[in-house]
């Protein structure tokens, strides 16, 4: 049987869309359905005990795979939580700038823009030009935007929009060197490149379980350097403040303790990380990336446009996004949906349009050569307007 086969994808439809919210396998599928009966089974010993146990065994695996300490990560929904709980307490102030990049997530764009203007700080996107050529002329690019207001570094690992391998590990080296606070938005990377924050050495940085790790949806993490950890408060006061059994610290009550919630897709962690294990991740993620480097031109080609990277392994994971000379990204984007049954997006970042592919183990090459022949089709068609 094939590891498509696993998966719960309406099979009518070609789902080249992995990276907006992830796909979960049966089995890890099961077993979320397995904590949440449990709970409904044994709310009260569920959370007094049972989950809270199990919640401590699915941080310990989750550490062990990102290579930190379990006690510096506390679960979170999504990235946009954590980057909530990071920028509401940084105690900005009008003489502050944090500087980022003109590439990051939409949502998170617009959390630190509210919080800058409600404390006065700025909010500076260097403008990162594309196509990008090399880590080199990032680095030189990026640094420009620092002035000694510069009080932290806000970085995509992979942006969202440009689907791009940004060079976070020498971004993060020059800005301790600097005195800056590093926060890191790895959305796209925990089972996707490899992530081990003992080396990376980022202050602060979050990632999604349920897009390349394969949980069920609203399981993500934060994690927080010991030496900060008390500078941020929760985004929600509940019985982790001033806790009447403290636990190891205030940054694990403040932000674990929040009474009833659904956290069943925190504990699939280990059955995720066995799940990639046992079916050699290693080896399926090397050939979807393969995919990438292979197809990236060619989609390319189409619109007569070209790549906004290196097509190399440096910038580039499972998935790549392709310039699109249109104006309507939603239209291409309906067209695809509702006449070939297509799940891809396309984006518009300022006045570049592009279309993301995501290569994931239930994509096949077949999948990939039916959306170049669509796109082509729609084009001699006459369906959507270049320019």
């Amino acid at each position: 049987m094939s590891l498509k086969d696993d998966f719960l994808l309406n099979p009518n439809y070609r789902h080249l869309n992995h990276g907006s919210f992830g796909a979960c396998p049966k089995p890890i599928f099961e077993d979320y359905q397995k904590w949440q009966l449990a709970l409904e089974r044994d709310p009260v010993q569920f959370f007094i005990h049972d989950g809270t146990a199990q919640l401590q065994k699915s941080k310990s695996a989750l550490a062990e795979y990102i290579n930190c300490d379990p006690d510096d990560v506390v679960m979170t929904m999504n990235p946009s939580y954590s980057i909530n709980i990071i920028a509401k307490s940084l105690n900005l102030s009008p003489w502050d700038e944090v500087l980022a990049t003109n590439h990051e997530y939409g949502a998170l764009d617009r959390t630190w823009d509210y919080y800058c203007k409600k404390s006065g700080a700025k909010y500076v996107r260097q403008e990162i030009p594309i196509p990008l050529t090399s880590k080199e002329e990032f680095i030189e690019k990026f640094w420009k935007g620092y002035t000694h207001k510069t009080k932290a570094i806000f970085i995509s690992h992979i942006t969202s929009t440009t689907a791009t391998i940004f060079p976070v590990k020498e971004i993060c080296e020059r800005a301790k060197e600097l005195g800056l606070i590093t926060i890191v938005d790895g959305a796209h990377v925990p089972g996707h490149i490899p992530l081990d924050l003992s080396k990376l050495k980022a202050d602060i940085y979050t990632g999604a379980c349920h897009k390349w790790m394969l949980t069920p949806k609203g399981c993500s993490f934060l994690y927080v350097s010991r030496e900060i950890q008390d500078q941020f408060d929760p985004l929600l006061i509940s019985w982790g403040y001033n806790a009447d059994t403290p636990g190891k610290s205030k940054f694990l009550d403040y932000h674990q303790l929040q009474g009833t919630r659904d956290y069943s897709a925190f504990l699939t962690i280990p059955t995720a990380i066995k799940y990639l294990n046992d079916n050699n991740w290693e080896e399926v993620s090397s050939k979807c990336k393969q995919d990438i480097l292979t197809n990236y031109q060619p989609l390319c080609d189409i619109f007569e446009t070209n790549p906004i990277v290196p097509v190399t392994s440096e910038f580039l994971g499972q998935i790549c996004s392709v310039p699109v000379p249109i104006n309507d990204p939603l239209q291409l984007k309906t067209i695809l949906y509702n006449d070939y049954k297509i799940e891809i997006p396309v984006f518009k970042l300022r006045d570049q349009v592009f279309l993301r592919l995501s290569t994931q183990v239930y994509i096949e090459q077949d999948d990939i050569d039916f959306l170049s022949n669509s796109l082509k089709e729609i084009i001699s068609k006459g369906m959507i307007k270049l320019h």
